[in-house]
């Protein structure tokens, strides 16, 4: 990312170290009330964080409800043998712009 592109936020930090993410981090982050985040330091002395729940949060949607919904569908699907094998990508994406 260029460093034009970055978007800064500040948060300062409180008593017992505490600090509040802004909002727009915490969105940035997809972390809520219980999550965690993890910190990585580099060797360049750079702190990354990322949002964990019990998945990573930028995993997240794969498990929510309606996601969950349509893989035990396409499952069941599988499992009826509904659907096309295909051998490679191009081959199935031809079928899709059919």
């Amino acid at each position: 990312m260029v460093a034009s592109e970055a978007r800064r936020r500040r948060a300062t930090v409180r008593a017992k170290a505490q600090l509040t993410l802004p909002p727009e981090i915490r969105d940035a982050l997809r972390v809520e009330e219980g999550d965690e985040v993890e910190f990585t330091i580099t060797e360049a002395g750079e702190v990354l964080l990322r949002g964990l729940t019990g998945v990573p949060a930028d995993q997240r949607w794969f498990w929510e409800p309606q996601w969950q919904a349509g893989e035990r569908e396409a499952s069941e699907q599988i499992k009826a043998g509904e659907g096309e094998i295909f051998d490679d990508a191009e081959a199935m994406f031809a079928s899709l712009n059919k």
